[in-house]
């Protein structure tokens, strides 16, 4: 008994979890909750309401905007965790083009494990296989606010969650390859704060890697990190910014400096913003069949903020998706800053230096037309932070190769250190 002390199963109507699963295994379906074993009576009440407190806490999903604190929770160095259950790093060496190298000469290439592992401080990575529920969250209408996601993760605990949000800026763009296919390259700009990356193998889904900010899942006075790795990697698939599938397909959130936020109330099944990037990395092949599973949705902003949505697929087709007085809007793009693209009235509408981003990478793709992974890399730093000021850092910038399926991620502008991460 002792040796089951402190693990998370998920029990509900399907049959009962065996021990010793992980989470990821549950068959999800409707309703579930979480079952927390413990030692005493006594004991096991404190422990188990503590883990219960911090995990709807961290389901919290509206904290999705929600600015970034201190480093929570400290793990082992990705030199120094053990062999059994370590992500596999290796050097990578692309080829060259033009007398240059097409890849990072250091990059490091990253296998995840289902244990959270920090590749520096800030930035963790960690693979989660099996259903997470999303399926049935679809099937019951979605959610139509960040407060309704939690709701429905957490529906059978009767806990009440926290809100809170502010503003971040983003910047990408779409390119061809002079190696063949198509790149695509995101910055994410915003204060220090703890970023994941975390690999989805679901089984009724196409596998994705995306980012995640965990700082935007706030769990009050309780450290997250004291869930189980597993429990905290389902948290976290709820909550992707960007990412890749294993078709190609790329997404990306990206914000508008505007008041009015977007909910559309036509009777449609509901989504939040990272919800619909969940949706769109499950089950969207390229941008056409993104732009079909939109539109048979109602798109509600979190925390009332405006954004749109970058979406590029391996054919090389990139859009930006705007939703102007509610009305969904498709704009072909190969880059997207934080202004509205759409023509009409709101046109243009963003911060000043979305609009000095927006004409540098495209000044850049139409002097280079065609582009290597370390011209992705140099077209994302010459928008970084450091050229500006506006945010204390750019948090990651990613390089997304859509012919291999791999994540090229760089962290806190130190462009001279790579982690390749394989979709598949």
């Amino acid at each position: 008994m002792l040796s089951e002390i402190g693990k998370v199963y998920l029990v509900g109507r399907s049959p009962p979890v065996p021990q010793g699963r992980k989470l990821g295994d549950a068959r999800m379906g409707i309703p579930y909750r979480v079952h927390v074993v413990t030692d005493t009576k006594e004991g096991g009440q404190k422990l188990k309401k503590r883990l219960y407190i911090c995990l709807l806490l961290a389901l919290g999903i509206s904290g999705l905007m929600s600015g970034c604190g201190k480093d929570f929770g400290k793990r082992t160095e990705i030199n120094s965790h053990n062999e059994e259950s370590r992500a596999e790093e290796e050097a990578v060496k692309g080829e060259t083009v033009n007398g240059k190298e097409s890849r990072d000469q250091n990059a490091i290439r990253i296998t995840p494990t289902s244990e959270v592992r920090e590749l520096e401080t800030g930035l963790s990575i960690v693979r989660y296989e099996g259903e997470y529920g999303f399926d049935a969250f679809l099937e019951q209408g979605g959610a139509g606010s960040d407060a309704d996601v939690a709701a429905y993760i957490t529906s059978l605990l009767d806990q009440e969650i926290r809100m809170e949000g502010s503003p971040f800026g983003c910047s990408t763009l779409s390119v061809k390859s002079q190696t063949g296919g198509y790149l695509f390259g995101r910055n994410f700009d915003w204060n220090t704060c703890n970023g994941w990356i975390v690999s989805a193998r679901p089984e009724n889904g196409y596998a994705s890697v995306s980012t995640v900010n965990m700082d935007f899942i706030r769990a009050g006075g309780v450290d997250l990190s004291q869930l189980p790795d597993s429990a905290q990697a389902f948290v976290s698939l709820y909550a992707p910014l960007d990412g890749m599938n294993e078709k190609g397909l790329a997404v990306s959130v990206n914000m508008i400096q505007d008041s009015p936020g977007i909910s559309q109330d036509s009777g449609k099944p509901s989504l939040t913003t990272t919800t619909a990037v969940r949706l769109l990395l499950d089950r969207a092949a390229d941008v056409e069949e993104a732009l079909e599973l939109l539109q048979q949705y109602d798109f509600h902003s979190s925390m009332g903020m405006m954004v749109h949505l970058a979406i590029a697929d391996a054919d090389g087709r990139s859009v930006a998706v705007e939703y102007v007085n509610h009305e969904m809007v498709v704009i072909e793009t190969p880059v997207v800053t934080n202004f509205y693209l759409a023509s009409g009235e709101k046109q243009g509408i963003g911060t000043a230096q979305s609009h000095t981003r927006y004409e540098i990478l495209t000044g850049t793709l139409e002097e280079q037309g065609e582009m290597t992974e370390t011209g992705v890399r140099d077209a994302l730093d010459s928008v970084s932070k450091d050229n500006f000021g506006e945010f204390e850092s750019t948090e990651w910038s990613i390089v997304m190769n859509q012919k291999t399926k791999e994540l090229i991620y760089y962290h806190r502008e130190n462009y001279g250190r790579a982690y390749v991460v394989p979709v598949e």
